[in-house]
Formats: C-alpha cells, sequence, structure tokens
C-alpha cells in the first residue's frame, strides 16, 4: 500500500488507517475484536488510532497488538479522565499519556493528541506544554491536536504541534484549507470521519445528532454535486484520500470484510478531477456558511 511522510516526524503512514473507536465497544466480544484489530494490520491499516474515550480500545490494543507494535503508527488522544484530576491540566494530560502507555503496553505512543480542547485551553499553554515534557521524556513522539473549527486553526498556527487530525467528508468539508495549511507547515495530517455516518444509507432522521445533521446536508449536496454514482461509500473515501492535505485517512468498523472493500475503494485512486470539483464546488453553493461538526 501507498506509504506517505507524516509532517516532519521521520513516520511513514498508510494512505488509509484504521480508527478503533468500534472495536473498544464492550459490547463486541473480545475474540471478534482481535480478529478485527489483527486483520487490519494484515491487510495493511498500519496507523491504528485510538483514545481514552473509545470504551476499552486501548486495553484492546495493548492486549492484542502489543506483540506486534514495531508494524504500526499509534495514535491516541489525552486530557481527560484521570480518576482524582482536573480534565485539561498539566497533570491530567502527563498521567493520561502514562495511562495510554500502560493500557497500550508501549514505552512510546507515536502520535497523541490533545483531543477536542478549546482555543482557551491552546492559548492557556498548561496542555500543550504537558505534551511537551511527555515528549521531551521519550514517552511520544509527536504532539498533536484532534479537533475542529477555531482551535484547529489555532493549533496550526501555534508551532507547537506536530500534526492534526480533523474531519473531512462530502458533508463537512470546512477543514479543506485547514489541512492543506497544515501540510504547508510541515504538519502530519489525518482526516477522521471520510463517511459522515454514511447519510446516503438514512431512510429517516438519526438519531445522533451528528448523523443527523450529516442526512440533512447530504439530502441538500447531493442534487447540487450533478452526477450519480451506486457506491457513495466509495466515492466518499476517495474523495478525502487523495485531497493534497490529507496523509491518512481513518476508517473504523468492526467487519473484517467491509474493511477491506474501503480499502480496495481507496486503492482505486483518486476521483476523477471533475468529479472533485463538482464535490467542493456543490459544497462551496451551499455549505459554505455551514460549521463544522465535532
Amino acid at each position: 500500500m501507498q506509504r506517505r511522510s507524516f509532517g516532519q516526524s521521520g513516520l511513514a503512514v498508510p494512505i488509509m488507517g484504521f480508527g478503533a473507536m468500534q472495536a473498544g465497544d464492550p459490547a463486541l466480544a473480545e475474540d471478534a475484536a482481535a480478529r478485527l484489530l489483527n486483520h487490519a494490520l494484515d491487510i495493511g491499516l498500519t496507523l491504528i488510532d485510538t483514545a481514552r474515550s473509545y470504551g476499552v480500545s486501548e486495553e484492546r490494543i495493548g492486549r492484542h497488538l502489543a506483540r506486534r507494535r514495531d508494524e504500526f503508527v499509534l495514535s491516541t488522544k489525552v486530557g481527560y479522565g484521570i480518576a482524582g484530576v482536573q480534565d485539561w491540566t498539566y497533570d491530567c494530560v502527563v498521567a493520561g499519556v502514562d495511562a495510554a502507555r500502560d493500557r497500550l503496553r508501549t514505552d512510546v505512543i507515536d502520535i497523541v493528541h490533545l483531543h477536542s480542547c478549546g482555543s482557551d485551553l491552546l492559548e492557556g499553554e498548561a496542555v500543550t506544554s504537558a505534551l511537551e515534557r511527555c515528549a521531551g521524556d521519550g514517552k511520544l513522539r509527536v504532539a498533536a491536536y484532534s479537533g475542529d473549527g477555531a482551535p484547529l486553526r489555532y493549533a496550526i498556527a501555534s508551532g507547537v504541534f506536530g500534526s492534526i487530525q480533523a474531519s473531512l467528508n462530502l458533508c463537512d468539508q470546512q477543514n479543506l484549507r485547514p489541512l492543506t495549511e497544515a501540510k504547508a507547515c510541515g504538519l502530519g495530517t489525518i482526516a477522521k470521519r471520510p463517511l459522515a455516518g454514511q447519510p446516503w444509507r438514512q431512510r429517516e432522521p438519526s438519531a445522533d445528532a451528528v448523523h443527523a445533521e450529516y442526512g440533512r446536508r447530504f439530502a441538500a449536496l447531493q442534487p447540487e454535486f450533478g452526477f450519480a454514482t451506486d457506491d457513495w461509500e466509495a466515492l466518499a473515501l476517495r474523495f478525502v484520500a487523495y485531497e493534497p492535505g490529507v496523509d491518512c485517512v481513518v476508517v473504523g468498523g468492526t467487519n473484517p470484510r467491509h474493511l477491506e472493500s474501503n480499502l480496495a475503494a481507496v486503492l482505486a485512486g483518486p476521483l476523477a478531477p471533475a468529479q472533485q470539483t463538482a464535490i467542493r464546488g456543490a459544497f462551496r453553493r451551499i455549505g459554505s456558511d455551514w460549521v463544522g461538526l465535532i
């Protein structure tokens, strides 16, 4: 699989990585989670992205992939969820990195993101200096930010971070410019939510507020695209994976065969330039005032 340089980190990442949120669902059987995680590596999804808030995802990655640690780039997120420590403080970030290393059964985490905190916290410097301390102590390789909107733009301009992660999909293109700017600044970039909850499958509004909004947007955008397809999923993945500002797109799920079909779609290559232009143009015409969804 094509691998791309990840900013100035020295890491190389696959064009498509594995988002391990659903792998952390306690309802997923442990043996199924083990098969899923190993299968992701077997087919070349050698960036695995997780977070403290993804159920037991970190624990399962540590339990089932520690023996294969040298085969993949490991990405997680911190800033909250440490018992007895206030969220979004220096101590919480440092303790969060240490706790993640324990759960993931690794001495060094390749990429550690501050997980969607606001600009005020970034400007206050406590959380960023905590990441810098952990990097200096050899606990992580790349200090990163995951989020959207004004905090993302601040993170890119701050000079503190080596990479960013941001939403990008057919229905949420507000981060096209920030991702491109991040690349120009030498940052690694990861695109999340490329399928936007698959709004083309919605027959009625989703109970999930974000997915419901994606559904509303897709219904408005689809007539504006000016073309039809019988495989919106493949088109959506190719749209994101080959945007110039994207190093790696992360895709989740619990079905190994589905991961294979998603990967095949990405490896089919970029969309025709006319399609890429049409998708961007539709969003500019009717979605330019839509806010990004975190």
